[in-house]
């Protein structure tokens, strides 16, 4: 009985409280602040004054954060697509490369991220600036007479962030194809399955917990992401996340700044919701896990 009861205190459901509370205190509680702020409103001197009204809400719904919204779905899709683009190839060479090699290229996609993120937006500043080394080497070549508006705009931006978001995209589909077992491919091709049949039957459909997972690590930061844009856009890009910046630290108000993070939040929840309707829950756990 004794050896029962010291079991039962011991029970491992009892080490799940310090990660709850981490939760609670870290994640859970600023997420109600956020919630109560977003429906507070703007004091005469830029002080907080919490009432229950939905004028913050309704600011949203303003011609300029319209905009700013549209702008910034355009921006983050578009760089959703072109990194999926660009990592399903490189996905494939990574999985169906031999074991030395793939450890390699691996260590050649992560090494890049271990930089600190200015460090990297202000090196792409050196490359696309008007003076800068892009610039220079082509007019030297005699390509350009006049350096090329690359920099400060929505392509430097798109830019940035398929930089920086590329290897989060390529990581989840390569883990998600290097599960596909060989063996399909070989039995598609004795039954006379081409390379076009190949990849809409198996490939594509097994591959989608991992485009599912890029879409999520690289659409969501690149809709709400405020450096790069602050960076290589000059402040002339404006995204969700640099109006955000805008309400709580220019603008003082911090209701609205709440309430377009409580928005954006629920995007997020959408976006998880529906992916996990189209791989399957379980599929895409595994994936994160």
């Amino acid at each position: 009985m004794s050896a029962i009861s010291l079991k039962q205190r011991l029970n491992p459901a009892w080490l799940l409280w310090p990660l709850c509370l981490w939760l609670g205190i870290f994640i859970i509680l600023p997420l109600c602040i956020l919630i109560v702020y977003s429906f507070s409103k703007r004091g005469t001197y830029g002080e907080l004054e919490l009432a229950f009204q939905f004028g913050n809400y309704a600011k949203l719904l303003q011609p300029v954060y319209l905009r700013i919204g549209i702008r910034s779905l355009y921006i983050a899709g578009l760089s959703t697509l072109l990194c999926l683009i660009l990592a399903f190839p490189i996905s494939l060479i990574v999985a169906f490369s031999k074991p030395r090699i793939q450890k390699i290229l691996l260590i050649a996609l992560v090494l890049p991220m271990w930089t600190n993120l200015l460090i990297r937006c202000y090196a792409w500043v050196y490359l696309l600036r008007s003076e800068g080394l892009l610039n220079s080497g082509l007019q030297m070549l005699g390509f350009i007479r006049e350096p090329l508006p690359l920099i400060y705009n929505s392509f430097a931006v798109i830019l940035g962030l398929l930089y920086n978001f590329l290897p989060f995209a390529i990581l989840p589909m390569y883990a998600s194809i290097e599960k596909i077992d060989r063996r399909l491919f070989e039995a598609a091709r004795d039954l006379g399955a081409g390379n076009w049949i190949i990849f809409k039957k198996i490939l594509l459909p097994l591959s989608l917990p991992g485009i599912s997972a890029a879409v999520l690590l690289v659409f969501v930061p690149s809709m709400s992401l405020y450096i790069i844009p602050d960076i290589l856009g000059g402040g002339k890009t404006m995204l969700l996340g640099n109006l955000i910046q805008n309400q709580f630290l220019s603008a003082r108000d911090w209701g609205a700044g709440s309430a377009l993070s409580v928005v954006i939040l629920l995007l997020i929840l959408v976006i998880w919701l529906l992916a996990m309707k189209v791989t399957g829950r379980k599929k895409l756990e595994e994936l994160f896990s």
